[in-house]
């Protein structure tokens, strides 16, 4: 009769994730708890812009939704960008809607209606947040020697920029000569 061996016991408690990094410890705890903080607030701007796109109406509709639909995706883009930044420095990153609202600096939304020009003007106020919120993220991550996360917010913070100059260009009342 062979012996048998009874299996090995595995460990029931989880084991957390050890992404490797050269970054000191207090390094990834600043860089994660600034760019989660940007994360929500990108989720949650994302989520806006899409609303006021499906709930746009007016003479300038079709203009003003299809800006938004772009605003909307180049916001969408970011968050997995983000998050694998979080990750690659040795973080974890936000894990529910619930953790996204306890983070966000983006107000939400929830009106049954919102004149046109408003939400344009809400969203370019809400890209402002982002931009100074990004521009403090940059700072924590420059003072860390966080080179890749840097040179990601900048770029992130250009085109946030342009994201509220098309906001603003868009809803401006100009004469015909522009001014």
């Amino acid at each position: 009769m062979a012996k048998t061996t009874a299996p090995k016991k595995r460990n029931p408690k989880p084991r957390p994730l050890a992404t490797p990094t050269d970054l000191p410890t207090a390094a990834t705890r600043d860089i994660v708890q600034a760019m989660n903080v940007v994360l929500a607030d990108v989720y949650a701007l994302y989520l806006k812009t899409k609303n006021f796109h499906w709930h746009m109406s007016g003479p300038h509709f079709r203009d003003y939704h299809l800006l938004l639909d772009e605003q909307a995706v180049q916001l969408f883009a970011m968050t997995d960008l983000i998050a694998e930044r979080i990750r690659k420095v040795g973080g974890t990153t936000l894990k529910s809607i619930g953790d996204i609202s306890r983070n966000q600096r983006i107000r939400d939304n929830d009106a049954d209606y919102v004149e046109p020009l408003a939400m344009l003007a809400e969203l370019r106020e809400d890209n402002k947040t982002l931009a100074s919120g990004l521009r403090d993220a940059h700072d924590v991550c420059e003072e860390h020697h966080d080179i890749a996360t840097t040179s990601l917010i900048e770029g992130w913070i250009d085109e946030t920029e342009r994201r509220t100059w098309f906001l603003f260009e868009a809803s401006r009342h100009g004469d015909a000569t522009g001014h």
